[in-house]
């Protein structure tokens, strides 16, 4: 069973930091778990909220800021937003790299990165994972390359995911966990797409969840699995 970083070791780390990021790769981690949005001048940033307000000292919309004004705010007084980029060159293939995209604009960006990776620096496919909740996205996605797996974020509807998954020939399926049981785990497991429920932290509840045989977990403590 895969253990993945949620947002890095968020509950290490600040979230969505280089920082976090190698905690989680310090943990030996199989995935780390992110979110992009553009910037103003169309970089792919690391970033969870539509705005800076929450994790950095100062404000803003993401989409309105340049990368050079992005970069002058700090996280907990220390850290910078990073580029998606930045994090692809600290992971180096050591784990793989899930990429939620947190707006549609995002979509070819991460497709031509993850291309660029793939062509001129040796990466494997297999290296990423893009989900989002934008399943529109995530046929953008699909439609841009065959080939990069693909995600399916869901906090309501099992089985219409599981349609989704089928139809844009996902790998895997990534569900709120509450809404999971060890029936409908199998269920779609038997159709060949890998269960990853997010964000599962109490050990009660993650051992319950492993009693469901996912094949991985989205968590922000690494190192409770």
């Amino acid at each position: 069973m895969l253990k993945i970083g949620h947002r890095g070791a968020k509950g290490h780390e600040s979230e969505n930091t280089l920082i976090s990021f190698q905690k989680a790769l310090n943990m030996q981690v199989d995935g780390i778990e992110l979110d992009v949005h553009l910037s103003a001048d169309g970089e792919l940033m690391v970033i969870h909220d539509e705005t800076i307000d929450r994790t950095t000292n100062g404000k803003g919309f993401v989409n309105k800021l340049s990368l050079r004004e992005l970069k002058t705010f700090q996280i907990d007084d220390k850290h910078q937003i990073p580029m998606l980029k930045e994090v692809f060159d600290l992971v180096n293939q050591d784990c793989f790299i899930n990429i939620e995209l947190k707006s549609y604009d995002a979509a070819e960006k991460v497709v031509s990165l993850i291309e660029k990776y793939v062509t001129k620096k040796g990466w494997k496919y297999d290296r990423f994972l893009v989900s989002s909740f934008d399943w529109n996205a995530l046929q953008q996605v699909r439609f841009l390359n065959e080939e990069i797996p693909i995600g399916i974020l869901t906090e309501t509807d099992l089985d219409l995911a599981l349609a989704f998954a089928k139809f844009i020939q996902a790998k895997s399926i990534h569900p709120y966990f509450h809404l999971l049981t060890k029936e409908n785990t199998a269920k779609i497991q038997e159709k060949g797409i890998q269960v990853y429920p997010w964000t599962i932290n109490e050990i009660e509840d993650i051992q319950k969840i492993i009693a469901f045989n996912v094949n991985g977990i989205i968590t922000d403590f690494p190192n409770r699995i």
